[in-house]
């Protein structure tokens, strides 16, 4: 289990044979190691919303804490297109209506635009890392192109549910590594 294919695979059973109260034990665990950061500086950040059904990080407590503990952080959301690969981003406000797509993705439906070059922090969506800092999404490549038109030291911070694998063996030279990532066990910084 060294590709993207097979990672992709495996973590993505692994992750749907997940029980409701290992994924509610495993969020909670995850939350309280991303209490351990500091988000002092961060004046817009961008979340991913979970997919439910995919038993994908819930990072709804996350945002509440986040929310309550820095209330000077401005929130994006992106709406994606999935024939072009794009993804639009849209400043989360208390009247956004979300909406989810045919993925299941909660969306903005529509709201004012954020500039990606503008954005502090990212977190990221994955299905596994390695310990080089590379991650395994859905193979779309979205979140790559994404995070090329942000500005150089963006923060990314990454939310797994599983330890890294050893190593990715095909990573691409479009992706890009994150800073950061954050499971239930453990803060990784590459």
């Amino acid at each position: 289990m060294t590709t993207k294919k097979d990672i992709r695979k495996h973590f993505l059973e692994e992750r749907l044979n997940l029980d409701d109260h290992t994924i509610i034990t495993l969020n909670e665990q995850l939350l309280a190691n991303c209490r351990q950061l500091d988000f002092q500086e961060v004046k817009w950040a961008h979340v991913f919303l979970p997919i439910s059904e995919k038993k994908e990080v819930n990072t709804w407590p996350l945002v509440n804490w986040l929310k309550t503990t820095y209330p000077g952080i401005q929130w994006a959301l992106s709406r994606a297109n999935m024939k072009t690969g794009e993804m639009t981003h849209y400043h989360w406000e208390a009247n956004t209506i979300l909406v989810k797509n045919r993925f299941g993705i909660p969306e903005p439906a529509q709201g004012t635009p954020v500039i990606p070059s503008d954005l502090d922090l990212v977190f990221v969506p994955l299905l596994a890392f390695d310990r080089q800092g590379h991650r395994v999404g859905y193979g779309k490549g979205m979140y790559d192109r994404f995070l090329k038109e942000c500005r150089s030291g963006v923060r990314t911070i990454g939310l797994s549910l599983f330890e890294p694998v050893a190593r990715i063996l095909d990573t691409d030279p479009w992706d890009v590594p994150l800073q950061t990532v954050v499971t239930p066990g453990h803060i990784y910084h590459f």
